[in-house]
């Protein structure tokens, strides 16, 4: 068993083995939980959730699957408790770690989970912040694993806003000596910072990174076709102006047949029907959509065994 850092805060935290491990783990749980069987190994833990943004999947898959595991979950909404009356980061941490076995944070600013890090002496797990998104990641590459048997020489080709996403499978890809080509309008790119980490990682595992403009240029050879909305929350402001921008990268079937024939097409939703991907792609025969929400579940109950077991 290949231990993990004190928290996980972005898929660099990891290294290949790390992933490796834990996909090995995901898959068992997730063989496990189809046959019926229970796993009840984080029996007495409790799992807070302070989540300062909405959110389906990333709650409901961590509520369950503490659930699953013999845990249990308390959910901390913003109004719920005195940060928002003036309590900070770190007194909040430090009190919640006395109470509690991990944390997931789900923030705007990534400073901020870095902040409830530092000051926790508990594992925290990042559940979504504008610069990383771990979780979804590493489920999506578990997902592309379970697909097309392996991972190195595998080409993703993302499009669409560089959000989020976007920046933890670059990391993740690099990390798995993947290839990925990320096709965003100028101003849309993913991080740079993150980008050049990525580039750097590559040349060690043999991946490669592309930030093109041309999306059908993105999709030749591709075996994984992504996308994400086009705008997250906290942009709204934004939306009439990325919808303008952003409407040449909507994958399409144009986009769908530009890549290889048996390529498999993501979206880690919510997804804006007609907006970042037609109907006739997300609910098409190539679409792994669904499996990909589900994947969410077994790999975070994994995160959360290495995480909290011996905690």
């Amino acid at each position: 068993m290949t231990s993990l850092q004190p928290h996980l805060l972005a898929v660099h935290d990891l290294s290949r083995a790390q992933i490796v491990s834990l996909f090995r783990e995901a898959a068992e749980l997730k063989a496990m939980r189809r046959r019926g069987l229970t796993a009840q190994r984080l029996s007495g833990k409790t799992l807070g959730l302070y989540f300062e943004k909405p959110s389906t999947r990333t709650r409901v898959s961590f509520e369950a699957g503490m659930n699953q595991l013999g845990g249990q979950s308390l959910f901390l909404s913003v109004a719920d408790i005195q940060m928002r009356r003036g309590e900070s980061v770190a007194d909040t941490a430090r009190v919640l770690s006395r109470y509690l076995d991990g944390l997931v944070i789900r923030s705007y600013d990534h400073h901020n989970v870095e902040e409830w890090a530092k000051n926790a002496t508990i594992p925290v797990i990042n559940g979504l912040t504008d610069l990383h998104h771990p979780c979804q990641g590493l489920s999506d590459l578990f997902t592309i694993r379970e697909k097309k048997q392996k991972l190195k020489g595998i080409k993703i080709a993302y499009v669409g806003d560089g959000n989020n996403v976007a920046n933890s499978l670059l990391e993740g890809a690099a990390i798995m000596g993947m290839a990925i080509s990320v096709a965003s309008p100028s101003g849309y790119e993913p991080d740079g910072a993150i980008v050049d980490w990525a580039r750097e990682c590559a040349r060690h595992t043999g991946g490669s990174i592309e930030i093109l403009r041309d999306p059908i240029v993105a999709m030749k050879g591709a075996d994984v076709l992504y996308t994400d909305v086009w705008t997250s929350m906290g942009q709204e402001k934004e939306q009439a102006r990325r919808v303008k921008v952003l409407s040449p990268y909507q994958l399409n079937d144009r986009l769908l047949g530009a890549a290889k024939k048996d390529a498999i097409v993501m979206h880690c939703l919510p997804a804006h029907r007609g907006q970042e991907i037609t109907t006739s792609v997300l609910d098409g025969p190539h679409s792994v959509i669904l499996d990909q929400a589900e994947n969410r579940l077994h790999v975070q109950k994994a995160i959360l065994i290495r995480l909290l077991r011996d905690k």
